[in-house]
């Protein structure tokens, strides 16, 4: 499970998201945010879902990857969807106990699905394609503004950054713990709820060392290296819209108002 992880990553190919700008991409990510959850009918659900498959075959991106991110959630989605299924309102199709089905029940689960299943997927393709060097430059590019009221916006740019690059660190770190354990005679399968959660115990603390060590190590070499916050920090790559990017942004508006138009014309599902 620990290796389908695949958030975090950052694939280097030549494809048109690639090259797109970094501060562009983060707020075409939270405007998708929005507007999915802004779909109460199914065509502005499938055009927000038509537009997120067609990022995903932009980004140049094997589907594997995909499938890994989805992979992880497999669970909550289902839970989530179970639900929504048994909760809705109207007329029971199916009832049994407690638990009954209805025609509202199915559209909020299959909304919910949908809607988890893009964000896992959006939110894949933007780290995919950025790497943490530009999210950091892009993330403090945007919160500039707050520098007028002494916000620490570099600092906590670079946090953020930091921590979205040891995610894929710290997961292979925890798959390397588990087959040691594993080759040491753990069992971290079998037995019921309580068994397997004492069975992380011995992983859980290598990790934490390991992740405590890592940082240390990473303080240190910034301060090696002189690093002082962003006071008179200048950059190698400087980030520049061009003209791709406002045909990024048209798009994102074209599947926003799609959606408005959609919600505002046809009738409400759920």
């Amino acid at each position: 499970m620990v290796r389908d992880v695949s958030f975090g990553q950052y694939f280097p190919t030549k494809s048109v998201l690639h090259r797109l700008d970094p501060r562009g991409k983060i707020l075409m990510f939270i405007a998708y945010i929005v507007i999915i959850f802004c779909t109460f009918n199914y065509v502005s659900l499938g055009i927000t879902a038509a537009f997120t498959l067609a990022f995903l075959v932009l980004s140049k991106i094997s589907p594997k990857f995909y499938f890994k991110s989805l992979k992880v959630i497999l669970i909550i989605v289902i839970l989530t969807s179970l639900l929504n299924l048994f909760y809705g309102s109207g007329e029971p199709l199916w009832q049994w106990w407690i638990f009954r089905i209805t025609l509202n029940g199915i559209h909020r689960a299959v909304f919910v699905t949908v809607r988890i299943i893009c964000l896992i997927l959006a939110s894949s393709c933007l780290t995919f394609t950025t790497s943490p060097t530009e999210l950091t430059d892009a993330i403090e590019r945007l919160m500039k503004p707050l520098k007028v009221v002494h916000f620490p916006v570099h600092e906590v740019a670079m946090m953020m950054s930091l921590a979205l690059r040891f995610v894929p660190t710290l997961l292979e770190e925890t798959d390397k713990i588990m087959q040691a354990q594993k080759a040491r005679g753990a069992d971290m399968e079998s037995g019921n709820l309580i068994k397997r959660v004492k069975a992380l115990v011995p992983i859980l603390i290598p990790l934490f060392v390991s992740a405590f060590r890592r940082a240390y190590d990473v303080a240190t070499a910034m301060e090696c290296r002189c690093y002082r916050g962003g006071a008179g920090r200048t950059r190698m790559k400087q980030i520049h819209l061009s003209a791709r990017d406002f045909i990024a942004f048209a798009l994102t508006a074209l599947m926003i108002g799609g959606v408005i138009v959609c919600n505002i014309l046809l009738t409400a599902t759920i």
